[in-house]
């Protein structure tokens, strides 16, 4: 059996369109797509807040079939600067399907990061990069026993979302969003008023407006 690589996915979305989503906090962007574009909130940033880089970029996918991790290695070659690595272990949590060396070597091609739906290892070396975000289930020691199977560039589930090759992954210490590239163009600018709406918000809290009238709420009954 071999891995399987299929061709990446053309997208009309230009790089204009995906630079506005990145100013864009995942809360924002899931509030406004309702959801739908979530992953699995499990899936957690390997940094304690603060510390977390952001992640933001398209989406390669590896499809693994573990203990086997031969996607992850082929779909190496198929990333480009700022790609995101996206694989699909199925959750397990026995068998890490990426380390300190691979990880290295797509960091050193300037790869956004890594979002892995099962587990990875060496990750107090991965914790320490400040331009590189790792993202995953699990963590365990134990390494792959096998580079036979899988496919990459497939449409793949990442902790309950479909995610296709070319969709905007966008990570912080809140969690994940994956945004395919008609939903990308339909919600950008109901994302951007709801940053602008946010900051009103705050500007009329701190001049002292009340609570009631910041958010234009109807009078509470009382009893």
């Amino acid at each position: 059996m071999t891995v399987t690589i299929h061709a990446a996915p053309t997208s009309d979305l230009s790089a204009a369109e995906i630079e506005r989503w990145r100013a864009v906090p995942v809360a924002i962007a899931v509030d406004i797509v309702r959801g739908d574009g979530q992953i699995d909130p499990d899936i957690r940033p390997l940094n304690p807040p603060g510390r977390q880089p952001r992640l933001f970029g398209r989406a390669v996918t590896a499809l693994c079939e573990p203990p086997d991790f031969g996607a992850v290695l082929f779909a190496l070659e198929q990333m480009r600067p700022g790609d995101v690595l996206m694989i699909a272990a199925h959750g397990h949590r026995e068998t890490a399907m990426i380390g300190e060396i691979l990880s290295g070597h797509l960091r050193g091609r300037r790869m956004a990061g890594l979002v892995c739906d099962g587990a990875i290892r060496d990750v107090a070396t991965l914790a320490e990069w400040s331009d590189f975000s790792v993202f995953t289930r699990w963590i365990t020691p134990r390494g792959p026993s096998s580079a036979e199977k899988g496919a990459v560039n497939t449409p793949v589930i990442m902790g309950g979302r479909l995610v296709t090759p070319g969709d905007l992954v966008i990570g912080d210490d809140d969690g994940l969003v994956s945004l395919s590239p008609a939903m990308a163009r339909a919600h950008i600018g109901a994302a951007e008023k709801k940053i602008a709406l946010e900051a009103k918000w705050t500007a009329a809290l701190a001049a002292g407006k009340s609570v009631q009238k910041t958010f234009d709420l109807a009078p509470a009954k009382k009893l």
